[in-house]
């Protein structure tokens, strides 16, 4: 889901609706396939607005084994809570073992059906259908996204039932796991929604957060689905570097249905036994984890949570202001300044409200142009930064007060060109710094425990080509990488687990490395934008250079997409939405705020950063 630069902030939207009649969100009854073999495309429904809600008929009497193979399909994509339509066309196995919760899987178009000549006896009762399409993605049965770019080819199976009248009727015996559909229909049915976990270090203080994004059905009490979804604990992906508050089996009170907020925009969450003796402590960090997660769900989000115990009485209740004393979401402070190099070399700042366009020199030695920098990177505090010199040969950390001198580098690179050495640092929410060093006889990545000391060499196996650019999330465990390999530039997402070896000295892993980017052959640029989504400048095959936001996942969020802007070399934004988006273009740098048009800053500058 998108958001607008400013305005809602973090609180990202859905909106719930009306029904309306066949033709418009009626699906079932409203085409059909003639059984004579011929290939036909079952069409993706055309997207509808988000308010509507689409439903499904029933087969009707004496349909054709066309028409229950379409209505079956149709339904599939309906807003039907539980499937009570589409079940409706099943019989036998299918009907009892059929487990649409299970997975989802999107094709590029509506699945095409093919009768199967070989296995079609309509005369006995029995027909055959081949269904086929290019698989683009999958869900799982933890609701997690997966791009995929393969054939799908599955059958369906038809045979004659006897009805309460002793009429014989066409349906389905034998069909594929969970559900499928096109990728229009997957975007009109389905929203993306963070939930959200603590990472195992602290933030000022408060715990650490890291989003974790799924997939559930916009329509069909998603409230209800996130907390389930939440109390389930975190995506095999993020699972080994997240952890729950929530112990172990703890779900909803049996016999709960549905989650609604009361009219003062309270939600109360009656638990299993599983929660009924923890603490103070441990409940608030709990309610936390569901006020943030159901605050990226709602427009208005939910302002209060009550945790009760399986006997009715309360756990626990807390409001917004008590979750933001418990944990830090995301970047935690929000940032003063944004950074860019200006044409002498120098780091300059403007404040990241965008009020007052004129850069000043930072403080410190990084901004008097004695060392000239083409990047750098500012600590999330703002008290000091990291700066890659002219030549990009060296790196240096440096104060952001008066005063400060320089030293000596921290990083040096021996790459034989300046393309060959550092690239511009990144500063995740532990404080450590790090950089990668593109020198084709040693590539490496690095990272410096609280941006000093020996640097750490980070393992990447699974890692093919030589990383181009580095940006660590807020949260400390997801980094970003835009890998190079046979002049193609994709970005990866990868999970940063950490450890100490039998000496005790720290040793970091980028592992898990998943395309955030399949469908763009160059990326050039990158810059988190967002808790779990991300802003990249890129191209698809053939195609010419452009802007926009990609999930982690590698998922496409709703909403609107960035203004369009050419000559695009370098990008940068705040993992917190309200901020405007910066960039390096052919026009020097601009800026981007919410509702407006990219506005020209300066004519000499490069290289923008916010803090991190």
């Amino acid at each position: 889901m998108g958001v607008d630069r400013e305005g809602r902030g973090r609180r990202r939207g859905m909106r719930v609706g009306a029904y309306i009649g066949c033709g418009a969100v009626l699906l079932s009854g409203c085409a059909s396939m003639p059984d004579n073999g011929d290939l036909r495309g079952v069409e993706s429904t055309p997207r509808q607005d988000a308010q509507v809600r689409v439903y499904a008929l029933p087969p009707r009497e004496d349909a054709r084994p066309s028409e229950i193979v379409l209505g079956f399909l149709e339904a599939l994509t309906s807003d039907d809570p539980n499937y009570e339509t589409a079940r409706m066309y099943l019989a036998g196995k299918a009907l009892s073992d059929w487990r649409p919760s299970d997975s989802t899987t999107v094709l590029a178009e509506g699945p095409s059906a093919l009768v199967e000549p070989s296995g079609t006896r309509e005369n006995d009762g029995d027909f055959l259908y081949r269904l086929t399409g290019r698989e683009v993605a999958r869900v799982d049965a933890q609701h997690a996204y997966e791009p995929a770019d393969e054939t799908y080819n599955e059958t369906v199976h038809l045979t004659q039932v006897k009805d309460s009248k002793g009429t014989k009727q066409w349906r389905i015996d034998r069909l594929p796991p969970g559900v499928v559909m096109g990728k229009s229909d997957f975007q009109r049915t389905y929203v993306s929604v963070n939930k959200y976990y603590f990472t195992s270090f602290a933030q000022s203080g408060l715990l650490g957060t890291v989003a974790d994004p799924v997939y559930v059905r916009r329509e069909v009490d998603p409230v209800t689905q996130m907390v389930r979804a939440l109390l389930k604990g975190p995506t095999r992906w993020l699972n080994p570097v997240a952890r729950t508050s929530f112990p172990s089996g703890t779900a909803l009170k049996k016999g709960v249905r549905s989650l609604t907020p009361d009219d003062k925009n309270k939600l109360v969450v009656p638990l299993n036994g599983k929660a009924d003796h923890v603490g103070r402590g441990k409940c608030d960090e709990m309610a936390a984890q569901l006020l943030f997660t159901l605050q990226d769900l709602m427009p208005t989000g939910v302002d209060e949570v009550e945790l009760q115990r399986s006997d009715g009485t309360q756990l626990c209740v807390l409001d917004e202001g008590g979750a933001e004393s418990v944990a830090s979401r995301g970047v935690g402070r929000p940032a003063e300044y944004e950074y860019f190099i200006d044409g002498e070399g120098r780091l300059v700042r403007m404040l990241g409200s965008g009020a007052g366009r004129d850069p000043e020199r930072v403080p410190g030695a990084l901004g008097t142009g004695d060392t000239q920098l083409r990047s750098a990177a500012v600590a999330r505090d703002e008290d000091r930064a990291a700066g890659v010199s002219k030549d990009g040969s060296a790196l240096y950390v440096g104060s952001l007060a008066s005063g400060g001198s320089l030293g000596d580098p921290v990083v040096r690179s021996e790459g034989p060109t300046d393309k060959d050495r550092l690239t511009t640092p990144s500063w995740d929410g532990r404080g450590d710094l790090w950089v990668a060093d593109r020198n084709p006889k040693k590539p490496r990545l690095l990272m410096l425990r609280d941006g000093a000391g020996e640097p750490v060499e980070a393992a990447t196996p699974g890692l093919d080509g030589r990383i181009d650019a580095v940006r660590v999330a807020a949260d400390g465990v997801r980094i970003a990488l835009i890998v190079e390999k046979e002049n193609k530039q994709a970005l990866y997402i990868g999970r940063i687990e950490r450890d100490s070896d039998s000496s005790g000295d720290p040793s970091v892993s980028i592992v898990a490395l998943r395309s955030a980017t399949p469908q763009l052959e160059e990326v050039k640029a990158m810059s988190w934008a967002g808790d779990s989504r991300l802003v990249v400048v890129g191209r698809e095959s053939r195609g010419v250079q452009q802007m926009r936001y990609v999930q982690v996942d590698g998922s496409m969020p709703d909403g609107p997409q960035p203004a369009s802007l050419t000559g695009v070399k370098e990008i940068a934004a705040s993992e917190d939405e309200r901020l405007p988006l910066v960039a390096h273009s052919e026009d020097g740098i601009v800026r981007l705020s919410s509702g407006s048009q990219w506005q020209k800053v300066v004519s000499e500058g490069s290289a923008p950063v916010y803090p991190g």
